[in-house]
């Protein structure tokens, strides 16, 4: 029998995975990760697809409160900021379940390490999308996303690909997700922090010097950052994919702006704020003077628009 696949986290990757897998003949049933009012429904949901026709199927939308228990796979697309709570609300309910992480950001699997997870596995997705309301997100695959495995088995590892993997959504297993979750994170702590700053979007670097300027520094400072955990990067090859991310996402908003603009929590914690968290560890408090001052502002927007 094959197993349900429990997608935590109803915003824009969530939606979309749970549509494709929906349309691929699998069992999914998307739960909402940060309101748990008891309320279920089936809803419509639309996905839309540059030069393709929609993707439209009705999804189960529920609530954790009406799990005891979490049988099968489980993947969270919620945002981190809210891991530490759910780590402790799903652990009664997993059992043996693996956990697929589909979040930004360094260390988001810390805490389900710490908590006794039995299988992690980490994915960092290159994707791009965007809400346009409650029923469709606007969705472009920038490449095949990676998984790794973090705590668990290579060949759970494989079969979760297998189960995953969609031709509109595409996965493929990494041996060396570390380094990927490392590029991954350096490049959105310049996305994340330069765009909600400048209020622009994600085309900004590759339409601008002055904004690849301030990137190449984040950059540089990240890659200096990673060596010290013994993860090699080059600083030409992150530029290169940083100006092919944004001329294929012109025009599209980066996910911490678009949580300003709806005055929700930003993930910025897990970016810029964690770099210089892993810089301070390493004695290189002060090396990463840019990837700090534009955490610090970003945090410092957002939390002044939730208090507005």
């Amino acid at each position: 029998m094959e197993k349900t696949i429990y997608i935590i986290g109803a915003g824009a990757i969530g939606k979309t995975l749970a549509v494709v897998l929906k349309l691929e003949g699998r069992d999914v049933v998307l739960l909402r990760g940060s309101v748990d009012d008891g309320s279920r429904s089936i809803e419509t949901i639309e996905i839309l697809l540059e030069g393709k026709a929609p993707l439209v199927a009705d999804v189960v939308v529920d609530t954790l409160s009406h799990y005891d228990t979490l049988e099968g796979i489980i993947v969270l697309t919620n945002k981190s900021y809210g891991n530490e709570q759910l780590a402790r609300t799903l652990r009664a309910k997993t059992g043996s379940s693996p956990l697929v992480i589909l979040q930004n950001g360094l260390g988001v699997e810390q805490v389900f390490i710490d908590t006794g997870y039995p299988e992690v596995y980490r994915c960092v997705l290159f994707t791009t999308s965007q809400t346009i309301s409650a029923s469709q997100v606007r969705y472009k695959p920038v490449s095949v996303s990676p998984i790794g495995l973090v705590k668990g088995h290579d060949a759970t590892l494989r079969r979760l690909v297998d189960t995953l993997n969609t031709d509109t959504i595409p996965f493929r297993a990494d041996d060396t997700i570390q380094q990927t979750i490392w590029r991954k994170a350096i490049l959105n702590s310049a996305f994340n922090s330069i765009c909600p700053l400048l209020e622009a979007d994600n085309g900004v670097f590759h339409r601008n010097e002055t904004a690849l300027g301030m990137a190449r520094q984040v950059i540089a400072e990240g890659v200096a950052v990673a060596r010290g955990k013994g993860v090699v990067l080059e600083e030409t090859s992150l530029e290169d994919t940083l100006l092919q991310l944004s001329r294929y996402s012109d025009g599209q908003l980066i996910s911490t702006y678009q949580d300003i603009l709806h005055k929700r929590p930003t993930e910025i914690e897990t970016l810029n704020i964690e770099i210089v968290r892993v810089a301070e560890t390493q004695g290189m408090h002060d090396q990463v003077p840019v990837i700090r001052l534009l955490g610090e502002l970003t945090r410092l927007k957002s939390t002044l628009v939730l208090k507005a």
